[in-house]
């Protein structure tokens, strides 16, 4: 199992900056891939950024230039740096796991943190 627990959400204007974190523990080895999630009203679950095992990270269009995804390994933390926020960007915010473990793909999930921004 995987424990991840999330910090850093909160109420912020447009055009302000927040910086998510996720702290892992448990069977954290065996991780290929972290990112972050995020879910507003009414709408499905998307993807916003993912780092993989070698580093390599992607991003949802809707946030490439404003978001930056990394990873410190010796605390085993993913972070989410938001600037340039947007009222779009309201949601709550997910961390996610993925593990491969003998051909077989576990995924982790946080609590969720609330990010929301005002106009």
């Amino acid at each position: 199992q995987v424990q991840l627990v999330e910090s850093g959400g909160g109420l912020v204007q447009a055009g302000g900056s927040l910086r998510l974190s996720c702290a892992a523990s448990g069977s954290i080895f065996s991780i290929n891939a972290m990112g972050w999630y995020r879910q507003a009203p009414g709408k499905q679950r998307e993807l916003v950024a993912v780092i993989t095992r070698g580093g390599s990270t992607n991003y949802a269009d809707s946030v490439k230039g404003r978001f930056t995804t990394s990873r410190d390994n010796a605390k085993n933390t993913l972070y989410l740096q938001m600037n340039s926020l947007k009222p779009e960007d309201t949601a709550v915010y997910y961390c996610n796991v993925r593990r491969l473990v003998s051909g077989t793909t576990y995924n982790y999930w946080g609590q969720g943190t609330q990010v929301t921004v005002s106009s």
